[in-house]
């Protein structure tokens, strides 16, 4: 899939937005990434996304699709940072879609993930994705950890452990893959829409065999995924060792919509208006994937 060309006509240009320069389009470069998604309880997951316009994709019966994605972002306009995102793959419209068939017919089912968190490893990031994107985005204790048979990536907060996720290192990861995505975001009390388009090389396991391996800590901001019962084979793991992508500067918002007055104000403006720059990023967490063979921290605060 290639980039559209209005993202591609704006290769030279320069912004800035919030205080953060940008040369366009904004992309990366020589990333490493893992996926792994596992079958959830379509119900429940239904439960952890707000407002009535995004429901859960269901892959069969009432089961979803829970999608975690590490990134590894070593070429930024923002400098080097790692991204976890946590996901539900869902549909946009005002009812559910039938089962699996939204996964192939993405356009017509507004296809893509609803992010219910998404820890980074800077400032900056947080600033930026959150600000202008509407993503969940805060600063957290992440790390990208690779061995001889196996890649992962653990997300402490607080002194506490969040998630961990270790996958199979497949013995090939030559596969071209060239896709786009939807991410859907709350923010502000708002339903925030938006696309990223990327492209790499890939290794994938076979399905439904415990090539990965997920864990859910003990920290309070996880615990409603600790509801969705979760499988412990996954349908999909994958390994990047490098891509490159493109987020779209287009946005598009609407106001997250319910039966009933919400009783709380949501996360607004106030998360991010003192926000800085900074690159800096908190200490790695204490991986226990350091102790496997030919283990290597490949991402770390900035030399």
């Amino acid at each position: 899939m290639r980039i559209p060309k209005r993202l591609r006509r704006q290769a030279g240009r320069c912004a800035l937005v919030d205080g953060i320069r940008f040369a366009l389009p904004v992309n990366s470069e020589d990333s490493p990434s893992l996926m792994a998604i596992f079958p959830i309880d379509a119900r429940r997951a239904a439960e952890l996304i707000p407002g009535e316009e995004v429901h859960p994709l269901r892959i069969w019966g009432s089961r979803g699709a829970l999608v975690v994605t590490v990134v590894n972002y070593e070429v930024t306009d923002i400098g080097r940072y790692v991204e976890f995102s946590i996901a539900i793959a869902c549909t946009h419209g005002e009812r559910p879609g039938p089962a699996l068939l939204p996964a192939l017919l993405t356009r017509r089912y507004a296809t893509g993930q609803y992010v219910f968190d998404l820890p980074v490893s800077t400032e900056i990031s947080v600033k930026g994705g959150k600000g202008i994107w509407g993503m969940p985005k805060h600063q957290a204790n992440l790390d990208f950890v690779i061995s001889k048979r196996t890649v992962s990536s653990q997300y402490d907060l607080d002194g506490r452990l969040a998630m961990r996720i270790e996958i199979d290192r497949p013995r090939f990861a030559a596969l071209p893959v060239s896709a786009a995505a939807v991410n859907y975001c709350a923010f502000r009390g708002m339903l925030m829409k938006s696309f990223i388009h990327f492209r790499g090389k890939a290794g994938i396991n076979l399905p439904f065999r415990r090539a990965a391996r997920l864990v859910i800590g003990d920290h309070p901001r996880l615990a409603p995924l600790k509801e969705l019962d979760i499988s412990q084979r996954p349908i999909l793991t994958a390994w990047l060792p490098e891509t490159a992508g493109t987020l779209d500067d287009h946005v598009e918002s609407w106001f997250l919509q319910y039966d009933h007055p919400p009783a709380e104000a949501p996360e607004g403006l106030e998360s991010v208006v003192g926000l800085g720059q900074g690159r800096d990023w908190l200490p790695p967490p204490n991986d226990p994937a350091l102790a496997q063979d030919g283990a290597r921290r490949v991402a770390s605060a900035p030399r």
